[in-house]
């Protein structure tokens, strides 16, 4: 098919997400691909993560222009007692994914992505990624003989290039750190096999660095620094390929990571602290959690709780305890409980969301090279100890990404200081597309960064919001600051505080 007449002039539009990275180790001397490209295009300088500021939170968001409570994918791990009743699976998770659709009639996300409705007007598009979360850019199920192909670190679409695949690249790579063995295959899957006859109208590639060093060894580390270095190589390739096939010229490429990076100063236990107040709380259960028990999902910087039965009384009870607890940064409720905030604030309520939801608490420093250094408390994932890195909280260091654009629709040398973020992203493909969703997206159009018209800016405006509640013994008070540009909220910090009464 013809490729349609578009608002931009570009055929082809690529999308590289880099994992956790963070736009402070964007140099010439560590990343010179990356940061030449940004110096040819446009540098989203005040660019935003969606919270929670997790990998399958901003996969979804990066695939679809929505924010979680319409997209339905409210972090990397949840607890839905329709999929598992007795534990929390992972959201990017095939198995997760096929009875999601099953259970809701082919919306498990519930609203496009682009892949699909690229694919709805009769153009190709590819998607390989290091990391499962590159499943949720394209995951239905397709003939073999399907024109769409995806590589998604455990498995492919159609599942009959599985077998092909891996005996042209050799089998997908054991993890290792920095992950360069994974990136590689996938950079290769997409450049070589998925590119071989042609380039598709829209192709996306997911690295899992510097994600995956950053989380085993902590941010600015040696091992991390040479993960970041592994990712400018892979844009070097694809770049490289695009001039061999002389398509460069006529090619938007956008670079992204999905959210920034912490270190974690300390392990918490959210569910030991609860169950000490006498609310049976687990991560895990052996028979079906009852009224009133509670199922804690954590995230990392984030714990996600579910009451059974919901009762308003067990729901104000956790959150009084939470309140009470140093390592608690910020509250969302469903109800927007005093003392809290709701989760509509952060545009979390979707029918699939917790009833509580807890940010940690981070503090900011500088290390000694310079770079912003936040230790945040660690809810979720026991398997990190003090040192490594982690994400998922509200620390601007979470909360800001990187995003560089290039191309014959971007300006040139252009450094953006006007808000932006992930959920930005597909509205803006679209539009250089002329492709017009069935309803309207979340995101803008990032016009600042197009040469071509676009719709008008409107000032940016400042916002905070403040909640507090008292004890006898004390206080709680909680902060969130964000910035909107037309309508578009983005998160730019929020932390909390207990504080004793003085004796």
């Amino acid at each position: 098919m013809a490729t349609p007449l578009a608002a931009g002039q570009a055929k082809y539009f690529v999308l590289v997400v880099w994992d956790g990275m963070r736009p402070d180790f964007v140099s010439p001397e560590l990343t010179p691909t990356l940061h030449a490209l940004r110096e040819s295009g446009v540098w989203f300088a005040n660019h935003h993560s969606v919270y929670p500021t997790s990998t399958e939170v901003n996969g979804t968001v990066l695939a679809t222009g929505v924010f979680p409570q319409r997209s339905g994918i409210s972090a990397n791990k949840e607890y839905r007692a329709e999929i598992d009743p007795l534990k929390p699976f992972g959201t990017e998770s095939l198995a997760a994914v096929r009875r999601g659709d099953e259970l809701t009639g082919g919306k498990y996300v519930r609203v496009p992505t682009l892949a699909e409705m690229v694919q709805a007007q009769g153009e190709r598009t590819a998607v390989a990624g290091a990391k499962p979360v590159a499943l949720l850019h394209d995951r239905l199920p397709r003939p073999a003989a399907a024109a769409n192909p995806v590589w998604f670190a455990a498995g492919s679409l159609p599942e009959a290039n599985f077998a092909t695949l891996t005996n042209r690249f050799g089998s997908f790579p054991e993890a290792h750190s920095p992950n360069e063995a994974r990136d590689i295959w996938a950079t290769r899957c997409l450049t070589e096999a998925f590119w071989e006859k042609e380039l598709p109208r829209y192709s996306v590639l997911w690295l899992s660095e510097p994600d995956y060093s950053q989380h085993h060894y902590g941010p600015g580390t040696p091992e991390a620094l040479a993960a970041i270095r592994s990712c400018d190589q892979r844009l070097a390739t694809l770049l490289a390929e695009l001039e061999r096939r002389g398509v460069r010229a006529e090619t938007d490429i956008m670079v992204v990571s999905d959210h920034g990076f912490s270190t974690i100063g300390e392990n918490g236990d959210v569910a030991a602290t609860l169950r000490a107040a006498n609310i049976n709380t687990r991560p895990v259960w052996d028979k079906s959690p009852q009224p009133d028990d509670v199922v804690a999902v954590g995230n990392g910087g984030s714990v996600l709780l579910y009451v059974t039965g919901k009762s308003p009384a067990t729901i104000k009870k956790i959150v009084a305890v939470l309140q009470q607890r140093s390592a608690t940064g910020v509250i969302f409720t469903k109800a927007g409980l005093p003392g809290t905030f709701p989760l509509k604030d952060v545009l979390l309520d979707s029918p699939t969301a917790p009833d509580v939801l807890i940010a940690s608490a981070w503090k900011m420093s500088v290390d000694v090279s310079g770079h912003p250094h936040t230790e945040i408390v660690n809810d979720g994932y026991a398997e990190y100890k003090s040192g490594d890195g982690m994400h998922v909280t509200l620390s601007p260091t979470d909360l800001h990404n990187i995003a560089v654009a290039a191309g014959p629709d971007f300006r040139r040398g252009v450094t953006s200081p006007i808000p932006s973020g992930n959920v930005d992203i597909v509205p803006t493909l679209l539009w250089l597309m002329n492709l017009k969703p069935a309803t309207p997206l979340d995101g803008r159009v990032l016009s600042e960064a197009l040469v071509g018209d676009a719709p008008s800016l409107r000032a940016v405006e400042l916002g905070r919001r403040e909640a507090r509640y008292d004890f006898k013994d004390g206080f709680w008070k909680q902060y969130l600051k964000f910035t909107e540009v037309n309508g578009v909220r983005y998160l730019e910090e929020g932390n909390g505080t207990w504080t004793p009464r003085a004796q």
